[in-house]
Formats: structure tokens, C-alpha cells, sequence
């Protein structure tokens, strides 16, 4: 198998008409040898944050010289991102060496699973014949019903920013949301929480009482600021001195939240020494997240994609677009509440391009064109990302901005064509 055979065999299963479970997930693990009992795992579910919070993680933890895997979802650049070691992608070659012995085991199961589920059981072994000494695991939509969810108890349980999304899926209410994701919890793991809203935290603390699962609480206020710019953030925490590439407030709860999952991973043996959270914290990147791509003008792309993402854009747009004349290029999935997403951050802009991002999934750019027609400013539909980054440059002023966000896959594209008008 080629490595365009691998994700050709990927990409042909429709996430249409998957079915919540661990049936179909665990009986491919199984017949894969059951790899995930061979690994140690940090697992990490929420609603928004958990992306950065495993960049952060992995980066701490490789600088303190352990094989560190990572799985995150969905891709920016190179589908290749979704499993890394050490901050390496997995090669082309061993990506069609792994997909192979997976459709091997697939092609045999009455219920064959589903392509979320395929890329979870190929990340798994993979990191186990690498010989990954502990594995940063994102969870995809959910918790306790999520494919990622087949591994033993993990090291640490950590919940990040819990709100409502998927809400068909994973129930209408915060609490019930929290719930779900609150299955990751296994009696023998640690958990670690992110300040969340009190009916959030209640739920988390109530089961992790019930399986005697010792629980950390994450207080942002142990990072004293020290300053910020385009370039990061700097904070004191403790006798250290700490500088965060990520830009957002959003980004210093999340980083309180990766140092209270390293104290838990302290005190369970692991060794990690200041100097590896100073230099990981330092060395962590995550493309499409408040990024930086250009300047004269500013050029910054996000892959938000919920209100509560939109809450975390407007802060960091207002820390560090405020007072510029802002052009929007923005796209959305049709089963987001994109009318909620953009009743904040709309008004921040002077004129909108749209686009329909490459996903079955997206709303189109013209109906969206209409919808943000409400805020009275010019907007225009685009056929593609280069056209619509050619254009916002034309009218865009040196000293104004430009902000593209709405969705991960957006950003992807928004990224490539940006880069390619630069020529870099």
C-alpha cells in the first residue's frame, strides 16, 4: 500500500451514519493485538483548549526526554499531523505500513468501523511499535463513547473547557455534556481540571469521588503576567520564567492547566525537570490558532468554530487588532451555531469575504454571505481561499489587519494560500 492508497482507504468512509461506541473499536484493537495495553497515556477531553493543551504537553514532555507520542484532530497542514513523536510526523512510509496492517484486521469485521475510528486504531499501533514512552491522546467529539476511549486507565484524565457543541450527540446541557466526557475516567488514573463553570466542575468532582480518582484543580492565578506582544506571552510562575508562543487569554488558562497535569505527573514519578517546561513551553507551536502569518498588513488566522472559541477570538482580536481596519475571511460547518459564533466578533469587522470550506460538512459561502449581510458591512462571496486572500490584501491597508477563522479546515486552506501569495 501506498501512502496514497492509505488515505485514499481512510478518506472512503463516510463520517456519515457512524454510530457512537467502543464495539467496533475495540474488536479492531483485538485483532490488532490490543497495542493500546502496551502504551501510557495522558488523555484529554473538552469542548475547546484540548488541541493547545496537547501541544503544550508534548512539548514539555519530549524536552524531559521521554519518546512522546501525540494524536490530535482534526489537521492543519498535512494529514500527517493527526499522530507525531517528538514532535516528528509519522512518515509517509510508515503511515501505508500501519494503514495496511489495519485494513487487514478491518476488512474481516461485520461492522467495520468508522474512518475516526480507523485513524484512532492506526495512531495506537503505531506509537506502540514505535516504542512511545507515554502518548498525549486527544479525544475526538466525545468521552466516554469516543474511539480514543479504548485504552486502559491513562495517566491523567484531563478535562479542558467544557460548553455546549454537538449537542445532538453528547446532550443539551453542560452537566450532561460533562458527564460524557467525563467517561474517560478510569479508577487507577488522576484527573485534572480546567476552571470551568461550577455545574461543570460539580459533575467532574462527583465522579471522580465516587472512583476515588484524585482530582487537581487548575488556578490561573499561579501565572503572574509579565508581558505580551505578537511574538507571545511571558509569565513568572513560581521562580521560573516561562515565554508562550500561543497568543490569548485564552492560552495562559490553558498553559495553567498543562502545569497542573505536569505537578499530577510529578507526583505519579514521572521526572520532569523545570528546565524541560521552560524550554517545552518556549519551543511549543500550533499553526491556526490566533497565528501570525504576515505583517503590513497583519495577517492572523484562527481556526475557531464555537461560541466559546469566538469568545476567545474576541478577546485576543481586541488585545492585538484593536483601533485597525479589519477585514474578515471567514467559512463555517452547517451543524455549528454559526449565528451565535458571529454575533460578537462580527462587529469588529469592516468588510467580510466568504468561502465554503473543503468539508461535506460546510455551509455555503454565499449563504453565509447572506446571514452576515446583517451587520451592514460590505461582504462578498469567494470561490476559493486564494481568491479570497488576494482580494482582502488589495483592500486591506498596511497598517490595517486581516482575520481569517470559522473553522479548522478553513484554516487549512487559508494558511496554504496565504503562504503561497507570499511565496513562502
Amino acid at each position: 500500500m501506498t501512502y496514497e492508497e492509505a488515505l485514499q482507504y481512510i478518506h472512503a468512509v463516510s463520517w456519515k451514519g457512524s454510530v457512537p461506541g467502543l464495539s467496533r473499536i475495540s474488536e479492531l484493537m483485538e485483532r490488532l493485538g490490543s497495542p493500546e495495553k502496551k502504551l501510557k497515556f495522558i488523555h484529554i477531553v473538552g469542548t475547546n483548549g484540548k488541541g493547545s493543551t496537547a501541544a503544550m504537553l508534548a512539548s514539555v514532555l519530549t524536552k524531559a526526554g521521554y519518546r512522546t507520542g501525540l494524536f490530535i484532530s482534526p489537521w492543519v497542514i498535512d494529514f500527517r499531523e493527526r499522530m507525531q513523536i517528538n514532535g516528528e510526523m509519522i512518515s509517509r512510509q510508515a503511515l501505508a505500513g500501519e494503514t495496511e496492517a489495519v485494513r487487514r484486521r478491518a476488512d474481516g469485521m461485520a461492522d467495520p468501523p468508522t474512518e475516526f475510528e480507523l485513524v484512532t486504531a492506526i495512531a495506537l499501533n503505531w506509537f506502540a511499535d514505535a516504542g512511545a514512552d507515554i502518548v498525549v491522546l486527544e479525544a475526538g467529539m466525545g468521552g466516554e463513547l469516543d474511539a480514543t476511549n479504548v485504552i486502559p486507565a491513562p495517566e491523567a484524565a484531563v478535562f479542558t473547557n467544557i460548553g455546549l457543541d454537538h449537542t445532538e450527540y453528547l446532550g443539551d446541557t453542560v452537566e450532561a455534556i460533562a458527564r460524557t466526557k467525563a467517561g474517560i475516567l478510569k479508577p487507577g488514573c488522576a484527573a485534572a481540571l480546567y476552571p470551568n463553570s461550577p455545574a461543570v466542575c460539580a459533575v467532574i468532582e462527583d465522579l471522580c469521588r465516587r472512583q476515588d480518582i484524585p482530582l487537581y484543580h487548575t488556578d490561573p492565578l499561579v501565572l503572574n503576567p509579565l508581558g505580551h506582544d505578537l511574538s507571545g506571552q511571558r509569565f513568572r510562575w513560581g521562580d521560573l520564567m516561562l515565554e508562550l508562543p500561543l497568543l490569548g487569554e485564552h492560552q495562559r488558562r490553558n498553559l495553567s492547566l498543562v502545569l497542573t497535569v505536569l505537578e499530577l505527573l510529578r507526583d505519579r514519578g514521572w521526572y520532569i525537570p523545570d528546565k524541560a517546561i521552560q524550554d517545552g513551553i518556549r519551543a511549543v507551536r500550533w499553526p491556526g490558532r490566533f497565528e501570525l502569518l504576515g505583517r503590513d498588513p497583519l495577517f492572523v488566522l484562527d481556526g475557531g468554530h464555537n461560541p466559546q472559541c469566538m469568545d476567545a477570538l474576541w478577546e485576543a482580536a481586541n488585545t492585538y487588532l484593536a483601533g485597525k481596519p479589519l477585514t474578515v475571511i471567514t467559512g463555517v460547518l452547517a451543524d455549528k451555531d454559526y449565528a451565535a459564533m458571529y454575533e460578537r466578533t462580527a462587529r469588529l469587522a469592516d468588510r467580510f469575504f466568504t468561502l465554503t470550506p473543503s468539508n461535506p460538512r460546510a455551509l455555503d459561502g454565499a449563504e453565509l454571505a447572506g446571514l452576515l449581510a446583517r451587520y451592514g458591512k460590505p461582504v462578498e462571496p469567494c470561490a476559493n481561499a486564494a481568491e479570497a486572500v488576494r482580494r482582502a490584501l488589495s483592500v486591506t491597508p498596511r497598517d490595517g489587519a486581516i482575520l481569517g477563522y470559522g473553522s479548522l479546515y478553513l484554516a487549512s486552506e487559508l494558511r496554504a494560500a496565504c503562504l503561497a501569495e507570499k511565496g513562502l
